[in-house]
């Protein structure tokens, strides 16, 4: 019974003693925790997600207590009434930053990315993605075995059957990044959601040249430069083959996308366009310029004739009106005798001709008209030819007279 009492007394003893060294001991090296931090916990959403940059919750509600800038750190689950609501905890004020989500850079479809061979083995991307470059000619492009779907803890992605690709539900969303990092070939990536949920990027992250990768996907990107030329804001910029588009800079002018020759481009939730109507191009004929100095060279002319006056014409019509006497205090105006111009005086050639053409009772007879040329006696030479005087044809005279010879 004493022995009983006494083990019992020892091991109390004992406790005791090792619970007083225990505490002074914790004292001594106790690790001072802020309170608010199991606040900020209770107000994030508790989806240890890892979207922050965080493993969980308590940790990055740890980091906003400590850290004195919290700008860089946001939770995409939350949105920015938990960010608000959070920073109202530890006093601080934190910017509202516009809200993200998840686009496929990729528009490989099985019709517009044939494909080449086909896959047996894990169902896995990443074992695909270190085994080879697919099953099409484009190595850049989605494997479409769906461990981003996998990834996804918000039931924001699925599978297209028809396409091959991945397709993000906007709203379930939350850009969390899981799927961005269990992506093998980074073609997902995280944008802005911008206004109305308007956005516009390049679906394509194939860096090969123009050729190799038209041929292996028709809706590649293939670096020509011209939705750069286009873009008044700086916001396009080629590299590696390959554009981008800044989302930060891009003012959705949406200039780029007709421009893009492969439809590399994609403009999500915007109106469709308006159809321009098409534009008849008229062709002038190219003798018209020609034409038109022609016709505009008569009517010049006519201009000038009709400007010009025509005073021989009204002295010709008032010199053939009779001019009447003027009575002037008795004295008689005649009127002016106009000057007949002088006749010419007919030349010997005619008078004889003449003489022969009437007849010695006074008959008239018609006689053919002769050429009115000068014949010589000489004979001329003229390029190698001789020429002689042309011999004189009769004409019947009247009866009882000898025919005389036209001189």
């Amino acid at each position: 019974m004493n022995v009983l009492l006494i083990t019992i007394i020892t091991l109390s003893a004992l406790g005791v003693l090792a619970a007083v060294i225990l505490y002074f001991v914790a004292q001594k090296f106790k690790v001072y925790e802020d309170p608010r931090i199991d606040q900020v916990e209770e107000v994030l959403p508790a989806a240890n997600c890892g979207g922050c940059g965080y493993p969980g919750c308590r940790a990055f509600a740890e980091a906003m207590v400590k850290s004195d800038d919290i700008s860089n750190l946001y939770c995409p689950v939350g949105g920015a009434e938990t960010m608000q609501a959070a920073a109202k905890i530890i006093g601080k004020e934190v910017a509202e930053a516009a809200p993200m989500v998840a686009v496929v850079r990729c528009n490989g479809t099985c019709d517009n990315r044939p494909r080449t061979n086909k896959y047996e083995g894990v169902e896995n991307c990443t074992a695909v993605a270190n085994l080879y470059g697919g099953e099409t000619g484009c190595s850049y492009g989605c494997l479409g075995l769906g461990e981003c779907v996998d990834a996804c803890n918000f039931d924001a992605m699925y599978m297209d059957e028809k396409t091959g690709l991945p397709v993000i539900i906007e709203e379930n969303c939350v850009a969390c990044g899981a799927c961005v990092e269990a992506c093998p070939k980074d073609i997902i990536e995280l944008r802005n959601i911008g206004p109305k949920s308007r956005r516009i990027f390049v679906s394509c992250v194939n860096e090969d040249k123009g050729g190799p990768a038209r041929k292996a996907c028709s809706v590649a990107c293939i670096g020509c430069g011209k939705c750069e030329q286009v873009c008044a804001f700086d916001a396009i910029t080629i590299k590696n083959n390959l554009a981008y588009i800044d989302y930060e800079k891009c003012k959705l002018c949406r200039k780029c996308v007709p421009v893009c020759p492969t439809n590399a481009i994609l403009e999500i939730n915007f109106p469709p366009r308006k159809p321009k109507p098409p534009v008849e191009k008229k062709v002038a004929p190219k003798t018209a310029p020609a034409a038109t100095k022609t016709a505009a060279q008569p009517a010049k002319d006519v201009k000038t004739e009709q400007a010009k006056p025509a005073p021989q014409v009204e002295k010709t019509i008032k010199s053939e009106q009779p001019v009447k006497p003027e009575k002037a205090e008795g004295k008689v105006v005649q009127p002016e005798k106009k000057a007949e111009p002088a006749k010419p005086k007919p030349t010997a050639k005619v008078t004889e001709q003449k003489k022969e053409e009437t007849t010695g009772k006074g008959v008239k007879k018609e006689a053919p008209l002769k050429e009115n040329k000068a014949v010589s006696g000489k004979k001329t030479e003229k390029a190698g030819e001789k020429t002689t005087k042309p011999v004189a044809k009769k004409k019947p005279g009247p009866a009882g007279k000898k025919d005389k010879p036209e001189k």
